[in-house]
């Protein structure tokens, strides 16, 4: 009686009942992001307390810039390792669209949307050919991006030429990274956010609850809009302070540019994984392909497409990457990768595929962010740096192999 009740109120028991049910599945090994979301709070008070610059507006600023490609790069790769697959090309993909963004203004004197076009198709072809090697050719991923990864970087050296290095002075595209919005776009960005997440929200739920499907509790959708509501307001009152070294001469207010186009991308690729016809496929093709191949679905073309959105992702990191460093060098984006791939994986994207969300490689680019610029506040070595964030990765790989484990068995 109790079930028929819930489907027809379109409730799944109360609020207590959602936080019962999230404990159980927590102790049952389903931990999502829990581990990186208290391993963020775990760091971010330990560096606060050894350095209160940590806790500074510039350094925050700072933080979120730094984050912001390895973010980028790890939600595109966050589509691939849904799969089960990999891509290690992912890094100079950036590189070299960045590259060609670069060279199309110096050069040829391409208007900067123009040339931002052509770097983003850039890194949209690259996954194409890639996604046909592996879904049509059927060599492993690995080899093929590995591959890539070491033709790419001669192509990159042919790019950018002898000089070995290529500015940028197209304002927009250095604002990007270097340049704070007004101080109201910061509220309207956050009004766009909460409105956008309450609308979508219970849209969601009226279609669940005229289908007959059930819901989660009311509670959880208003507790988490306030969430949005309150941790946005800090967030966007702390980066409206002022954290210019000499305000008088250069005033430094406001969120970065690059906030609101991490948030876009983060929000378009969470709806397609979560509310199209796609997304379930990518899932599904993670979590067995040969059983999702009996049941209609086209995994070659998945698999395409996958890589294509990881490479268009990577593109856009690019275009972040040429922003930050205002130049590009014939060595960009052959370390990135390893950090973004460890941002997805720290977060709580399972390595064998069909479990993950972009939101998780959010949290664990900003867990590596975290340990890297914390121990640079320190004063401690880059080289501990390196060890510490694959000592991060290792525990968090090795729960994960243990969380599949026990899927497969249960």
């Amino acid at each position: 009686m109790s079930n028929q009740n819930a489907i027809q109120t379109g409730n799944e028991g109360s609020f207590l009942d959602a936080g019962r049910n999230y404990i159980a599945r927590v102790k049952g090994g389903e931990t999502g992001s829990l581990p990186a979301l208290l391993g963020l709070v775990i760091l971010a008070t330990i560096f606060a307390v050894a350095n209160p610059i940590f806790l500074k507006p510039i350094n925050f600023a700072n933080l979120l810039t730094q984050t912001a490609t390895v973010t980028t790069l790890a939600m595109g790769l966050t589509f691939v390792l849904l799969l089960g697959e990999i891509d290690l090309s992912a890094g100079v993909t950036a590189g070299l669209s960045a590259a060609f963004l670069a060279i199309t203004m110096s050069e040829y004197g391409v208007a900067w949307p123009i040339a931002a076009v052509i770097a983003i198709s850039m890194g949209m072809l690259i996954g194409f050919l890639i996604g046909l090697l592996v879904a049509k050719v059927g060599i492993p991923s690995f080899v093929v991006t590995l591959a890539a990864f070491l033709a790419f970087q001669g192509l990159q050296l042919v790019v950018v030429g002898k000089g070995g290095l290529i500015g940028i002075d197209a304002p927009p595209i250095l604002a990007i990274m270097n340049t704070p919005m007004q101080l109201a776009f910061g509220w309207i960005l956050l009004a766009i956010v909460f409105l956008s997440y309450l609308g979508t929200s219970i849209y969601s739920r009226r279609q669940r609850t005229s289908s007959g499907q059930q819901n989660k509790p009311l509670g959880i959708l208003i507790f988490r809009s306030v969430a949005i509501l309150v941790v946005g307001a800090g967030f966007v009152s702390f980066l409206n302070l002022e954290r210019g070294a000499n305000p008088a001469v250069t005033s430094l207010r406001g969120v970065p540019y690059v906030v609101p186009i991490v948030l876009i991308l983060l929000a378009v690729g969470t709806f397609v994984l979560n509310r199209t016809k796609f997304g379930r496929h990518v899932y599904a093709v993670g979590g067995n392909a040969e059983a999702a191949r009996r049941a209609g679905i086209q995994v070659s073309r998945v698999r395409i497409t996958v890589f294509m959105i990881s490479s268009t992702f990577a593109g856009i990191a690019g275009i972040l990457m040429a922003s930050r460093q205002a130049s590009v060098d014939a060595a960009a984006g052959r370390s990135i990768v390893l950090n973004a791939i460890a941002a997805a994986v720290v977060g709580g994207v399972s390595l064998f595929g069909g479990r993950g969300r972009l939101s998780d490689a959010v949290i664990g680019g900003f867990v590596i962010a975290v340990i890297d610029n914390g121990l640079g506040l320190i004063g401690l070595a880059s080289g501990l740096n390196l060890a510490i964030t694959g000592g991060v990765l290792l525990l968090a790989a090795t729960a994960d192999a243990i969380t599949s484990r026990k899927s497969r068995t249960s």
